[in-house]
């Protein structure tokens, strides 16, 4: 069932949980999430981050009308959300491609810019009913950028401004994670985020939400986290689980690599609903 972020967050916010956002950049990440979603019986939301295409991994065009036909066929609610769009063009041609949910990150830019910049977005979006996610503060696209770094962390007086002037159905927040692996454990800075949320009223999206112990998820999703962004983790358990392996044909790579993705976003999925609490 294809829905947008803003329903999807209305969800999070009636069960007081947080939906796993994964990011997809291909078709096996994408068939683990969606198994894995059905399998809990749990919401989920497909991502395409821009990154991935500047990298070569893949490209908006292709992903979309699969993470599309995935999200359409699925017995629970799907949203497709184009994560950490940093160029309005781009922002402007994902939702031309059918996103349901787009995220411009203006974080590197002054207040009054990425203001400017998130109200075109939204313009952009209304033509279709998309939602729009921001962000305030910095976690960067960067793995590792910033980390334990708090003057990049994000000011809740900012935040609240920025929200009132632009109206987002979601904010990004940087409280002390960040992307990729962690070289050490995170310290999170709870006060910040619970000001944040108080502030803003808005649901409140941690980026970077892999390596974190279970006992943050919980302690993030009580003070408004309602959507936690997963990649490094399930990508890795599909690497650990082909690793050292010799395989007679491509195919059985993939669904090896599946098995395991499938396995951790479970587990991940099971966290941020408070299934295993």
């Amino acid at each position: 069932m294809l829905v947008t972020l803003k329903e999807i967050l209305k969800i999070a916010e009636e069960k007081k949980i947080a939906i796993g956002a994964f990011n997809t950049p291909n078709f096996t990440s994408v068939r683990a999430v969606i198994a894995a979603a059905e399998e809990l019986r749990q919401p989920v939301i497909l991502m395409h981050a821009q990154v991935h295409e500047d990298m070569g991994i893949c490209k908006m065009e292709e992903m979309t009308p699969v993470m599309r036909a995935f999200a359409q066929g699925a017995g629970v609610p799907v949203c497709v959300h184009l994560d950490h769009g940093t160029s309005l063009d781009y922002i402007r041609r994902g939702i031309d491609l059918g996103f349901t949910s787009v995220m411009y990150d203006g974080s590197a830019l002054p207040l009054a810019e990425n203001i400017s910049n998130t109200i075109t977005a939204i313009s952009y979006a209304g033509k279709t009913g998309a939602s729009v996610e921001a962000e305030v503060g910095s976690m960067g696209t960067a793995e590792g950028g910033g980390e334990g770094d708090p003057s990049i962390y994000t000011d809740p007086a900012m935040a609240e401004e920025f929200v009132k002037r632009t109206g987002v159905d979601a904010l990004a927040c940087a409280f002390g994670t960040v992307h990729g692996f962690y070289k050490s454990a995170p310290k999170l800075d709870f006060q910040r985020l619970s000001m944040v949320r108080e502030r803003t009223g808005v649901p409140v999206v941690m980026h970077g939400g892999s390596g974190v112990s279970h006992d943050d998820y919980r302690r993030v999703i009580q003070c408004g986290v309602r959507k936690i962004n997963y990649y490094t983790y399930m990508s890795k358990a599909g690497a650990a689980a082909v690793s050292g392996k010799e395989y007679a044909q491509f195919h059985d790579v993939l669904l090896d690599a599946e098995r395991a993705m499938r396995a951790d976003v479970i587990a991940a999925i099971s966290v941020f609903s408070g299934l295993n609490a």
